[in-house]
């Protein structure tokens, strides 16, 4: 019994001629290709991304703000040379910005001209003419199953949005197309990787849920980050990069309002080049940890954890 290949059930389904390539052999080859576009992944990020290309399902990433899910998305579109196009989500973002929206402009103009070039043009054959698809506006969603160019999708921070919003996801998500009334279906005319990013502010819906496959992204362990620091940091020591990461793991594991991001990571990492230190100092740690921390509450918890280590911190 012949197993079915969802790209090709999929590119039936759409109409395509043909199914367009998978985008990586296996999940050493997500590892290598995401490390040469300076994304450092572990097997778990690696196969999930490895499953989404030849599934052809959406990727919903959760987890703490700061910790590489959307530059997950980035570094994928880089690594298989394809269009980012991204849908920032924000409370009341509505179907005329995420989807698509009639030009009301230029559909006006159209039915002036059209009663001036000739009385006996009736209202039904103007309607067809000012529904077509020069009139309408694309939006991010709209515009990345509408491209016939390779695309990487990202809808970052999905859980901003109200629950009422995720509906307008769940045919695209699923079946690739979006249902306008006035002109019909749009199907895609390629397979798009889709991300969605969520930092669990709220609880989606199973809905949007069952559509996805699902990776959860947390904060990487010490020799992971350190790997990211010595990729991202240049000229930083492997002595230092060590030394930050394990320092960040410990204030991390403290009771703050907001932990330290990789991104803040890096911040403080090219903080301390830049100064020159070839070790973390006790004074140098507390004279910059406002870096690392945004809360005057984190700052004094932080310093309270630090001070009394000793002149290098371990």
């Amino acid at each position: 019994m012949s197993s079915i290949d969802p790209r090709q059930e999929l590119a039936d389904r759409l109409g395509l001629a043909e199914v367009p390539p998978a985008r990586f052999e296996n999940v050493a080859e997500v590892i290598e290709k995401l490390r040469q576009n300076d994304y450092l992944s572990d097997e778990a990020i690696a196969s999930v991304t490895f499953l989404a290309d030849r599934l052809a399902k959406p990727v919903l990433v959760e987890g703490p703000a700061g910790t590489g899910k959307t530059a997950l998305a980035k570094a994928v579109a880089d690594a298989v040379g394809a269009r980012l196009i991204r849908l920032q989500c924000y409370e009341g973002l509505d179907e005329s910005k995420a989807l698509y929206e009639w030009n009301y402009r230029k559909q006006l103009l159209r039915i002036q001209a059209g009663r001036s070039d000739s009385s006996t043009e009736d209202w039904s054959a103007l309607e067809e003419d000012i529904f077509a698809e020069e009139f309408l506006l694309t939006r991010p969603l709209l515009e990345a199953i509408s491209a016939t160019e390779p695309v990487v999708l990202l809808i970052d921070e999905i859980d901003r949005v109200e629950l009422e919003t995720e509906a307008l996801l769940l045919e695209i998500l699923s079946e690739y197309q979006v249902s306008i009334p006035e002109l019909g279906t749009v199907k895609a005319k390629q397979i798009p990787m889709v991300f969605l990013t969520s930092n669990n502010t709220r609880e989606l819906s199973e809905a949007l849920k069952r559509r996805c496959l699902y990776l959860y992204v947390g904060y990487p362990d010490v020799e992971r980050e350190r790997d990211i620091i010595i990729s991202r940091v240049p000229g930083i020591s492997t002595a230092l990069a060590e030394q930050i990461a394990r320092v960040v793991r410990s204030l991390r594991n403290l009771d703050l309002k907001k932990a330290p991001s990789v991104s803040e990571t890096l911040d403080w990492a090219r903080t301390l080049v830049l100064l020159g230190r070839e070790e973390i100092g006790e004074a140098d740690a507390v004279a910059t940890l406002h870096i690392l921390l945004k809360y005057q509450t984190d700052l004094e918890k932080a310093t309270k954890e630090l001070v009394g280590r000793g002149k290098a911190l371990a």
